[in-house]
């Protein structure tokens, strides 16, 4: 038991992109390999620690185009079992890094999916990632090691990349002497792994209808960074031991194969717009968008322009971002290009009202936006209303929808638009808490500690949980039905609760 409550602990010590492939599962060392459950439970437990970083990007729109862009993957190859989850999301880091945790949990940092030049590229390193996880290589990890070997290697290598961030210099000393004996063995299997995980990733990525070669180049260019990094290589290298015989080994796989363009969606192309547009100073940010696109130094305009209008939103030049939005739009109606537009994944571009173009969910969410910011609400509710009926699934319209409607119409009508999408989207946590808003601006006090319970819930905090549910028993406004209900889920949150602890 204390081995294992060690390895629960050292994860929560350390930022979880230390760790990237060399987190240690949770279950019985003598085994080489774990359940399922068990490796859900540990990469529950990391994640709970990951959502409260301030690193952590909790934004609808980036964690459906990664997720989008891994079900994908994962959808067209045969690796994936059926009782294994994923979930991919993003940290604000401007380190080129990326990692896998127990339970399918997969982290990009933004500094990766910048460096990224092309949606394969992207990809590539996506598919390496969920071979790690489909390989099981975080339980084989485990397999013939020692237990305080296991943690004394894991906590030398944690210590030697957190001092490289702030200190180069110390943190390749640290490395250095850490690399003697066990720890040099553990990076030597590692490497086994990422050659397992480039194969195998290799065959994810081409069966999805993506250019293989974009694994190559992506890799390639990350070696060729690392000889100019002033700080040292790219963290990715640190996480992920890159040799010249990988990238040999996968060039010469995409020899054998004819090369095709395969165009990068407009998504691909917001999204990295956006993640620009979010980090460092906002002032200086603008003026970087402003100078790309006088000097026209850019992949896709539309995409400029949107991380612009984010970028002076940040900036809280709400009526520049209104002035370029209306840019933006002359844009997308004068281009006839847009190919790419009619054909990703969000839908194809239709005239809603005269004076609405419809363009994108991205796009519109933005929209939306900008018209809020300027105190526009009846133009921001009529573009929520009008992109609501093309994309009815997009979550940041829906939150964003609900969250204007609380703030400037009625909460009643916030709580009825919610009702409709619970029964779309379960057990959405971000629904919850608007959810718990609703009834609290509402006086519906049983049903606001309910919906609390239920975001606790979510967050893996059960026994918060059952004390929000019991306050919601002693709540004297609900009615017959939802006091049942309560009681239910009280019942069964207990059963689950003491269940779990007894294993």
């Amino acid at each position: 038991m204390k081995f294992l409550y060690l390895i629960i602990v050292i994860p929560l010590i350390f930022p979880a992109s230390i760790f990237a492939d060399e987190l240690p599962d949770l279950g019985d060392v003598s085994q080489a390999t774990i359940t399922p459950r068990q490796e859900r439970q540990i990469g529950l437990q990391i994640m709970r620690q990951i959502r409260a970083d301030p690193s952590y990007l909790n934004d609808a729109e980036i964690d459906s185009y990664l997720n989008n862009l891994g079900n994908r993957l994962i959808s067209s190859s045969n690796e994936a079992k059926p009782d294994q989850s994923f979930e991919f999301f993003a940290l604000q880091d401007p380190s080129i890094n990326a990692f896998a945790l127990p339970g399918g949990f997969m982290g990009f940092n933004s500094g990766l999916i910048i460096a990224a030049q092309s949606e394969s590229e992207l990809a590539g390193v996506m598919a390496h990632e969920i071979a790690h996880v489909t390989q099981k290589h975080l339980a084989r990890m485990i397999s013939g090691q020692q237990h305080i070997g296991l943690i004394t290697s894991i906590a030398a290598l944690a210590i030697a990349i957190l001092a490289s961030r702030s200190n180069p210099q110390a943190g390749q000393a640290v490395l250095a002497t850490a690399q003697a004996g066990a720890i040099q063995s553990r990076l030597n299997f590692t490497r086994k792994h990422e050659k397992e995980a480039d194969r195998i990733g290799f065959n994810i990525l081409q069966k999805a209808g993506f250019d293989p070669h974009g694994m190559a180049a992506f890799f390639e260019r990350l070696q060729n960074a690392g000889r100019y990094y002033e700080n040292g290589a790219p963290s990715y290298l640190r996480t992920h031991p890159l040799t010249y015989e990988r990238i040999a080994d996968i060039e010469n796989r995409t020899r054998e194969l004819a090369y095709r363009q395969v165009p990068d969606s407009i998504d691909f192309h917001l999204v990295r717009a956006k993640l620009k547009a979010l980090q460092g100073n906002p002032a200086d940010t603008v003026v970087e968008f402003d100078s790309r696109i006088r000097d026209k130094r850019y992949a896709n305009e539309i995409a400029e322009r949107y991380g612009l209008i984010y970028a002076l939103l940040r900036n809280k030049k709400f009526q520049r971002a209104d002035k370029e939005l209306n840019e933006l739009y002359r844009l997308i109606q004068s281009d006839q290009s847009l190919g790419v537009l009619k054909n990703h994944r969000l839908g194809k571009p239709v005239l809603v009202e005269s004076e609405y173009l419809q363009t994108g969910a991205m796009i519109e969410t933005l929209a939306a936006r900008v018209k809020l910011a300027n105190k526009q609400i009846k133009d921001a509710l009529a573009v929520y209303q009008s992109a609501l009926k093309t994309y009815p699934q997009h979550r940041a319209l829906v939150y964003d929808y609900i969250a204007a409607l609380l703030d400037h119409q009625s909460a009643q009508a916030a709580l009825d638009f919610i009702n409709k999408q619970s029964q779309i989207i379960h057990d959405d946590i971000n629904l919850y808490r608007l959810e718990a808003k609703a009834h609290a601006a509402l006086g519906n006090h049983m049903l606001q500690h309910r919906a609390q319970a239920e975001i606790y819930i979510q967050e893996g905090k059960y026994h918060a949980a059952i004390e929000q549910l019991e306050i919601a028993l002693r709540m004297s406004n609900g009615n017959f039905y939802q006091l049942s209900s309560v009681e239910a889920r009280l019942r069964q949150l207990k059963e689950f609760v003491a269940a779990f602890e007894k294993d």
